[in-house]
């Protein structure tokens, strides 16, 4: 990439900008609730503005222009897989997760299964959701290191840094106006930039050479597609992040209707990087695939459009690992740490909740660091599977049928799903992970299930 002195400054400028307004809107940030869920006071913008920014990340951008680069199209399924889950998020689980005053999934477990079931899903939320923390640092630290010539270790120091000052003081309301600010940059760059890879790809016949699966959805192969398509849609409505901001909504309308405006928002951000990764593999076969939508980005548009995108990625990468670590740290600080230390203060519990935050984004970044050079979409749909195979049925039962599975096998379910979608992903199994937990998990749920209902 032949950064110029220009770049650098758009980027440097953009960058700053919007982090500081951020930092501007966190001086009102008091309590523990205002941190976390934004005082429930979010208007349906925010709401979305904090789902996008988090979804758009590593995955959305850089990973689907790297996946895109060897498959083409296909490459679309995350960012439209996530699509599909905030559209059924908001018809059928919004209205009645906000209707709750709780910050987490695991309280809202609580409230059927008991407090085994807070603790055990807080782990095992936490779990998935970090391996998604770790897709959006694995981009993050090549893309500095390559900019500022810096080693892998001096590039996540200043990853996080930029991410504790995008995220760590505000919480749920800096992620939210820093999320809403980043998406209108990345929409009107990105597309830009997609746009331009397009007509390249028109000029000399270029799309010709590509062969046919490149341009179907289904070029990995249907089961393939429709494995991650049914892993992204369950992770997300799994995930304590997004789940998060339908809790920060000022109503159950607004948490509904932020759901729908992020899956407008969400669906066709993917297809610009898919463009860019097919024009690469196309014209810079050599190009490292990590690197494939920046190096683009700096070398084939015009400077001003190249650098507002190159800082919109960065930003969607801030904002991705930031909403995911508050995400964590806001479970296992409200759902662990603190019932363990007795802790009850606002006061006290927003200092515990910051530190966790930071130690999970430090952890993050030590996992990316050791696993450099792998997929990003690995990450994502690992995740995806991971965190939806032990959460996924009795979260569901417990929205649309509560009080008919007994709380022990509901536990039991859990932690017996989460073993076989580990094992089947450290034995590398031929089936998708999340469908091992799924099908341990309906398994297990089946003997503790009553047609009465009980408390």
């Amino acid at each position: 990439m032949s950064l110029t002195f220009l770049h650098i400054l758009i980027i440097s400028a953009t960058v700053f900008a919007v982090i500081g307004s951020g930092f501007y809107v966190s001086r009102s940030v008091r309590s523990s609730a205002g941190y976390s869920v934004a005082g429930r006071s979010a208007e349906a913008s925010f709401v979305a503005g904090s789902i996008a920014g988090t979804v758009v990340g590593g995955g959305a951008t850089v990973g689907t222009a790297q996946l895109a680069y060897s498959f083409g199209l296909s490459a679309w399924w995350f960012t439209l897989g996530s699509g599909i889950a905030f559209i059924l998020m908001g018809i059928f689980y919004a209205k009645r997760l906000r209707n709750t005053a709780l910050e987490t999934i695991p309280q809202y477990l609580e409230l059927y299964y008991g407090k085994k079931a807070e603790t055990l899903s807080s782990i095992i939320s936490s779990i998935g959701i970090l391996l998604s923390a770790v897709a959006s640092s694995l981009p993050g630290i090549e893309i500095i290191s390559a900019l500022f010539g810096l080693t892998p270790f001096l590039s996540a120091l200043l990853l996080m840094a930029l991410v504790i000052a995008y995220t760590f003081f505000g919480g749920m309301k800096s992620a939210a106006v820093s999320g809403i600010l980043k998406m209108v940059i990345i929409w009107i760059s990105l597309f830009i930039s997609g746009a331009i890879a397009f007509l390249l790809l028109q000029e000399n016949n270029t799309l010709s050479s590509f062969p046919a699966s490149h341009f179907d959805l289904m070029g990995q192969g249907t089961d393939s597609a429709m494995a991650h398509l049914f892993s992204v849609i369950v992770g997300v409505l799994c995930t304590q992040t997004y789940i998060q901001c339908i809790f920060s909504a000022g109503t159950p309308l607004k948490a509904a209707s932020g759901c729908f405006i992020a899956a407008l928002i969400v669906i066709p951000i993917g297809l610009p990087s898919v463009a860019v990764g097919m024009y690469m593999h196309a014209a810079e076969p050599g190009t490292l695939p990590i690197l494939v939508l920046p190096t683009f980005l700096v070398n084939h548009v015009p400077v001003l459009i190249g650098g507002l995108a190159m800082s919109g990625i960065i930003l969607s990468l801030l904002g991705s690992i930031g909403g995911l670590s508050l995400g964590i740290g806001t479970m296992i600080s409200h759902d662990i740490l603190s019932p363990l230390l007795k802790i009850t203060d606002g006061k006290k519990l927003l200092r515990l909740t910051k530190l966790t935050v930071l130690a999970v984004m430090i952890l993050a970044s030590l996992i990316a660091i050791m696993n450099r050079g792998t997929e990003i979409l690995f990450w994502n749909y690992l995740s995806m599977g991971l965190r939806g195979g032990g959460i996924f049925l009795p979260l569901t039962l417990a929205v649309f049928w509560p009080g008919h599975l007994n709380a022990d096998w509901a536990v039991f379910s859990m932690a017996g799903s989460t073993i076989a979608a580990i094992t089947a992903a450290l034995a590398k199994f031929p089936f998708d992970p999340l469908f091992i937990g799924l099908a341990v998990s309906f398994l297990l749920i089946l003997p503790g299930l009553r047609l009465k209902k009980t408390f």
